[in-house]
């Protein structure tokens, strides 16, 4: 008999997309990839170095439960000097990715029943984490009418006495948009932690990326390196979190996972310390193909409603075409062979649209356009 909580757990649509896209592939169909969120370049050559010289060294035995304390100095001196903000080192937890870290700052925070807010649309895990740690998701409708941004007055509305934490995420994942300071302010005033996932932070195009913590540090701060620094691979990841959490989420920590991986530590502190112009190589790419998407998603009548400045996703209102975002991302792979993630992936008031990832070369980019331009001239209609 299975848990009764697996009922409760929705699929992640993203990657049926792209498991379906992988038994094209291997029946000879090539396919464009724009569903995934996962960075097209190899790792910085910093990198390669440290993980290398690292496993030479005999760097491969169980770090501090923490993390390596190198690691969380040059995460804390990282905070330091990108927004001003003064983090300890005894306040970071590294983990095995962004998702240990999800989880761990939930089970410090909820009790049974406790209701964490979300944004509809919103990463698609979000909700399945809380269930997970036995809370509550509550969700806040964000629409292009309001740039897909928090309101005030939609988190007042949600708020009730069993509201244990606020998830924000900037950039934000599916729509590339990054939450204003001002509302970043505004949320930081409530009674409720923050939780905040900044692990798009750094891919931001003409604007900035603000933390919460310039705002309050009652805030869980969720930051990795599988986006920025395309270390999706080695799964590195870590949490910032009130000192008085700590022991708690250490404990989790030991019982749990043990530590992160050793070797992919030293790589995280070549990548802090050594790949700015690696960094800065890959986001001025990502943002040369942002421009170039917007422009070509536009010519084929595809709404963008908020032009993303973040992240690399672009999130289209497709619904002149069909309200059933999962038929058509579905029936756009197997005619045109392109891969994008249906909007309902997204949440409710995601549906009717399509995000499409452009961490892929221009060269495939232009071809999945040119693909998504021919099935637009045929297209009747789903059956």
């Amino acid at each position: 008999m299975e848990a009764r909580l697996l009922d409760q757990i929705k699929p992640f649509i993203v990657m049926e997309v792209l498991e379906r896209a992988n038994e094209l592939q291997k029946q000879g169909i090539d396919v464009i990839h724009m569903e995934v969120g996962e960075p097209d370049f190899d790792v910085p050559e910093c990198v390669k170095e440290a993980c290398e010289t690292g496993i030479r060294s005999g760097y491969t035995h169980y770090t501090h439960s923490l993390g390596d304390p190198e690691l969380r100095e040059a995460i804390s001196l990282h905070y330091k000097k990108e927004y001003d903000v003064s983090v300890k080192p005894e306040q970071i937890l590294v983990t095995s990715g962004t998702s240990p870290g999800i989880l761990l700052a939930l089970s410090v925070l909820l009790n049974a029943g406790d209701e964490v807010i979300l944004s509809d649309p919103g990463y698609a895990c979000y909700a399945n984490f809380v269930t997970y740690a036995g809370g509550k998701p509550v969700t806040v409708p964000v629409d292009a009418a309001n740039g897909f941004q928090y309101t005030p007055e939609g988190i007042c509305e949600k708020l009730t006495e069993r509201t244990q934490a606020i998830l924000i995420n900037s950039p934000m994942n599916p729509t590339g948009n990054l939450l204003t300071p001002e509302t970043m302010k505004a949320i930081a005033q409530y009674s409720p932690y923050i939780i905040s996932d900044e692990i798009y932070h750094g891919l931001v195009y003409g604007e900035k990326a603000h933390s919460i913590l310039e705002y309050t540090d009652k805030a869980f701060v969720l930051n990795g390196f599988s986006k920025l620094y395309a270390m999706t691979g080695l799964r590195l990841g870590y949490l910032i979190a009130p000192e008085k959490y700590m022991r708690h989420l250490q404990i989790l920590q030991q019982n749990l996972f043990i530590c992160a991986n050793s070797v992919a530590q030293r790589a995280g502190i070549a990548a802090l310390e050594k790949s700015g112009p690696d960094i800065e190589r890959m986001r001025h790419t990502y943002d040369k193909r942002r421009r170039y998407l917007i422009k070509r998603l536009r010519e084929l009548g595809f709404t963008i409603p908020v032009e993303p400045t973040g992240a690399f996703y672009i999130f289209v209102d497709a619904s002149h075409l069909s309200n059933d975002s999962y038929k058509l991302a579905f029936d756009m792979l197997e005619k045109a062979h392109i891969g994008v993630t249906p909007g309902i992936d997204f949440g409710l008031n995601g549906e009717g649209y399509l995000r499409f990832s452009y961490a892929n070369s221009l060269e495939n980019l232009e071809e999945g356009m040119d693909r998504l331009a021919s099935y637009l001239k045929s297209f009747k209609g789903l059956d």
